[in-house]
């Protein structure tokens, strides 16, 4: 039987916007995405932590109904991706004597690493768990699956938030669409745009977005930290806006055309919507280096220096800030690129082949790994052949077929439905042409 295509739909919440796409995976593994919408919002979800539930919802609402209208289908399910400022991770550790006569088994990890929730961590929820080293008989080893030992310590990062993130985000879907699982959107990142030398040999990922900044750190091949802060790129809009008594939108306009807001002294004293360029960029500049300075601090935080990461990858809606490369490798010392899109991805429009979708992107090249073999988001609509079918002779049983004494006086001739079709066809194209001689 041949394997149909399977689609996917995935959700990311942010602090500016709400973001939804649909990609498509074939029975060769191809993955590719042609359609997205998006909805820009303003106070709804404040440090990415949904506030308005309802008016989050409306807008979910319009853009899975976009998405069926652009597919031609009806969107069954969504993966939900999670991020919000209380997300970060804590590291567990947990031991386990064992026989060393039998092998190490998978399923004797798995209880082992369920046993690293068993003790609730006060006000945060565990949203996901991630091994971070394992250990047999003290000695690291990157899969004890099939080894002997007297004992093995497992190390995990349990990815945790607080309540009011997980629960409003099930709050949401409340309209018949159901959240087919929730994702950890910077582990999907991680995994989805950093290759494995990024991780093996050390990688910090940075995600600025409107009022957060996720910092995501990488070694050995392990996820090491996760933290979440509470600053972004609306925060230079608000300091031009408080500083220089301005309007929001005309705020962020400015720190949009300046060339490099974070060397003021070199900045073409223009004026930009009644605003000094050179004014703006001292507000912003000064906002920047704090958010920079808390970037920094967040290696000493998960017990790593400079030396030991290679490279920052920066990605985010305010990673394309100008000078902030620049300026945050010169501050960090450490190389700075900017992430690109998964490449396990085909995406075939080119209007929305953007680096400003790369959350929602790796949330679908994430969501493609997990969704079981034969399961899809989208129910496609069938449609009937329209073809005009010529009306048949009803099937004659036997009973209709024996002789049945008539009375010729009292009949009246019938006609067959053929005949009867056919005559009233050419009835009323003798009117239609009656018509046409009459104009």
């Amino acid at each position: 039987m041949e394997k149909k295509n399977q689609y996917i739909v995935a959700l990311e919440i942010g602090s500016s916007k709400i973001v939804g796409a649909i990609a498509e995976k074939t029975s060769a593994g191809y993955l590719s995405v042609r359609h997205l919408q998006e909805e820009k919002h303003l106070n709804s979800v404040r440090y990415g932590i949904v506030q308005n539930v309802e008016n989050i919802k409306s807008s979910i609402n319009r853009i899975l109904k976009n998405l069926e209208g652009m597919i031609d289908g009806r969107i069954t399910q969504v993966y939900m991706g999670v991020s919000g400022r209380s997300l970060h991770s804590i590291v567990s550790e947990v031991n386990r004597s064992v026989g060393s006569s039998e092998p190490i088994t998978q399923d004797l990890i798995d209880r082992i690493i369920h046993d690293a929730t068993s003790t609730p961590i006060k006000n945060h929820d565990t949203v996901d768990i991630v091994p971070r080293a394992f250990y047999v008989d003290k000695v690291e080893t990157p899969n004890p699956v099939g080894q002997f030992g007297s004992s093995i310590k497992i190390k995990v990062n349990l990815i945790v938030a607080k309540p009011a993130l997980k629960l409003n985000l099930n709050r949401l879907m409340t309209f018949g669409i159901p959240a087919k699982d929730y994702i950890v959107t910077p582990l999907a990142v991680g995994e989805q745009i950093l290759s494995d030398s990024d991780r093996e040999l050390g990688c910090m990922l940075v995600d600025i977005g409107a009022e957060t900044t996720t910092v995501t750190i990488y070694k050995n091949k392990a996820l090491i930290y996760l933290t979440t802060l509470p600053l972004g790129g609306r925060n230079l809009t608000r300091d031009v806006m408080n500083g220089l008594s301005v309007l929001e939108e005309t705020a962020e306009n400015v720190k949009k055309n300046i060339n490099n807001p974070l060397d003021p002294s070199n900045v073409n004293n223009v004026v930009i919507e009644g605003v000094k360029a050179r004014d703006a960029a001292n507000y912003i500049s000064a906002r920047t280096g704090e958010i920079i300075a808390n970037i920094n601090q967040q290696l000493a935080d998960a017990g790593v220096s400079s030396d030991g990461i290679q490279s920052i990858v920066l990605i985010g809606g305010s990673a394309h800030l100008g000078g902030l490369q620049l300026k945050l490798e010169e501050t960090i010392k450490i190389k700075v690129r900017l992430g690109q899109n998964p490449p396990i991805l085909n995406i075939l429009n080119p209007e929305i082949n953007r680096m400003e979708y790369i959350e929602v992107f790796s949330l679908l090249a994430k969501a493609a790994e997990l969704i079981p073999e034969g399961e899809t988001c989208v129910e496609l609509n069938k449609y009937v052949d329209p073809t005009f079918e010529v009306p048949t002779a009803p099937h004659k049983s036997v009973e209709a077929e024996r002789p049945v004494e008539r009375n010729p006086k009292s009949e009246k001739p019938k006609k067959n439905r053929w005949k009867k079709w056919t005559d009233k066809l050419s009835s009323l194209m003798s009117e239609d042409d009656a018509a046409d001689d009459e104009q």
